[in-house]
């Protein structure tokens, strides 16, 4: 467990955690938004509170007190500003995936029963539609982007107009609500398809723990700017991106997007961004493009050495070029929701970017380690975050078990289904199905999930994450998906095969190679390099190559079972 390294302030819940910091921060930017062509907006951490009572106040007039409600839309400031307006004193928030198709969103808003729902425009006809069915309870429907009620329609700046008015008439109604932190304020659905998907019930007392937990080891404050990139509805970018921003009093400005992301963090000077492994992968290709075109890649690649010798402050003004590819300012950059490539993660920290990794579930609100410039170590997490417990059970000879953990920031259970519940939570221990290791320094090290592992027919166990990382170091080679595939002569035997996702320009590039069958050969040829020296049991024996991405969910994590079953749809 790591010490705490800040002060921070003690909040009993997220209603807490916003009146508590707004005598703080009151004047200090909390949002930065693009108003035209280089015009801003800014909105001040007191005026966004105000925002909140005002809209909060407007939902309980409407009788939305101790409902239901659901968000769904692009990151943008409205989206923040309807989440703490509804659980901050009004009822119970349910976060929707914005990439969710219409039958699935249908499906959640039937199965949360959420009575109102806050949308951007590119939802409108889909909401409009799905209002209409029967075996849902929606009643309210409140566009983020109408300026005034139109065709049954609220406007959210219409109703935080009305709350204003309202509380200058004396309800305090929102104002004075009283918070429950331990029961169930925040409906999340797991990834999946919404019918199979679980939805885990968070309280007040799992996210604000979780906050105060985080920003005892993380280095944020209110001169902090904090791109928001990942989808909202996430867990991850939710706490450590949405609510950690606002309650550090830091400023927020919102991502066009991926391909954005490089402008974006110049154009916005951001000091801190949260983000999952592929796109600090993207980011780490155009950095090498960038050395590549200065001349330094080569020797940057082979004498990390002289690099390590040199300090944090050294090496940025090294690579100061680079830097300012990115505004100039970036201070922290953190990795979650999956394990960065070592190599990736540690030339970062070369470069002299602060890349802090961590590891978490939306089961624990998510965070549960982080690595921070105090507490790291090569290849792991880090360390539990205070108030934290982790330990492992059913630990194999190799120090290998399932990771379980304890503390304030675990969920309250599976809404609805008792007996995954059950079978998740025991004696206050939540086991999260990943396979860890642990040091006697108590560093934190993921192996891979759970369900994932191969098991042949000799007993041993093939990690496929462990592999990807092999494979997608192969120049050329975007990412890639190991699975194992009944033997022909043997129907009880599994051989390992790989589906390769690769970069076609830079394949001919490096490789010197233009037809399929050339490709496909020089590819082969690194699988045969990677086979040599691993053990017989864990040699790749059949290539897949292929241009289209792995189905990912929306946090850009591979869904190892959809991709195993569209190749098997292919092949068919």
């Amino acid at each position: 467990m790591s010490k705490k390294l800040y002060d921070c302030i003690e909040i009993t819940d997220l209603k807490d955690m916003l009146n508590k910091t707004k005598e703080i921060y009151v004047d200090r930017p909390a949002y930065k938004i693009r108003d035209g062509e280089g015009k801003y907006k800014t909105f001040t951490h007191g005026e966004v509170r105000d925002m909140i009572d005002s809209l909060g106040i407007a939902l309980c007039d409407l009788g939305l007190k101790g409902k239901r409600i659901a968000v769904i839309g692009e990151n943008r400031y409205e989206w923040e500003i309807a989440y703490l307006s509804i659980v901050c004193g009004t009822g119970i928030v349910v976060p929707v995936d914005k990439a969710l198709p219409e039958n699935e969103l249908k499906s959640v808003i039937e199965r949360s029963e959420v009575e109102a729902i806050f949308y951007s425009e590119k939802y409108s006809e889909s909401i409009e539609k799905i209002q209409k069915y029967k075996e849902n309870k929606l009643k309210h429907l409140i566009s983020m982007d109408l300026d005034k009620h139109t065709n049954g329609v609220y406007s959210q700046n219409e109703l935080i107009e009305t709350g204003r008015k309202l509380i200058e008439e004396g309800n305090r109604e929102f104002l004075d609500a009283k918070i429950n932190r331990e029961e169930m304020s925040i409906m999340l659905f797991t990834s999946g398809t919404t019918s199979m998907s679980k939805i885990v019930a968070l309280s007040h007392k799992n996210l604000a723990c979780n906050l105060m937990d985080t920003a005892s080891v993380l280095d944020v404050n209110s001169e902090d700017v904090v791109l928001s990139n990942l989808p909202l509805h996430h867990v991850f970018e939710c706490t450590v991106g949405f609510l950690f921003s606002l309650y550090k009093g830091a400023e927020t400005v919102f991502s066009d997007g991926v391909k954005h992301i490089i402008d974006n963090l110049n154009e916005y000077k951001v000091t801190v961004m949260a983000c999952v492994p592929g796109i600090y992968e993207i980011i780490y290709g155009l950095i090498k493009k960038q050395l590549e075109k200065q001349g330094k890649l080569q020797e940057f690649l082979e004498n990390p050495d002289k690099y390590r010798a040199l300090s944090m402050e050294e090496r940025k003004q090294e690579f100061k070029e680079i830097h300012d590819m990115f505004g100039g300012r970036v201070k922290i950059f953190i990795c979650g929701a999956a394990a960065l490539e070592p190599s990736v993660h540690e030339n970062f920290k070369l470069l002299g970017f602060n890349m802090t990794q961590g590891y978490g579930l939306t089961e624990t609100s998510p965070v549960v380690t982080i690595e921070t410039p105090k507490y790291n170590r090569a290849g792991s997490v880090g360390k539990t975050i205070p108030n934290v417990e982790a330990k492992l059970v059913d630990v194999n000879s190799e120090g290998m078990g399932e990771l379980i953990v304890k503390g304030p920031n675990v969920m309250l259970g599976y809404y609805g289904n008792e007996e995954a519940t059950q079978e998740a939570l025991k004696d206050g221990w939540f086991y999260t199905g990943d396979l860890a290791k642990i040091d006697e320094d108590g560093y934190v090290y993921i192996c891979g999930r759970k369900k994932s592992v191969i098991v042949l027919k000799n007993g041993k166990n093939i990690f496929p994450e462990e592999m990807e990382g092999l494979v997608n170091k192969i120049e050329g080679v975007k990412e890639s998906l190991i699975f194992g595939k009944q033997a022909s002569e043997d129907k009880d035997d599994i051989k390992i095969n790989v589906e390769i996702v690769f970069d076609r320009e830079r394949v001919e590039e490096v490789y010197k190679v233009k037809t399929d069958e050339e490709i496909y050969e020089a590819l082969q040829g690194k699988i045969k390099e990677i086979n040599e020296i691993m053990p017989k049991y864990k040699a790749i024996r059949g290539i897949i190559l292929t241009e289209a991405p792995l189905i990912k969910t929306t946090t850009n994590k591979i869904k190892r079972q959809a991709n195993i079953d569209a190749i098997e749809k292919l092949k068919n």
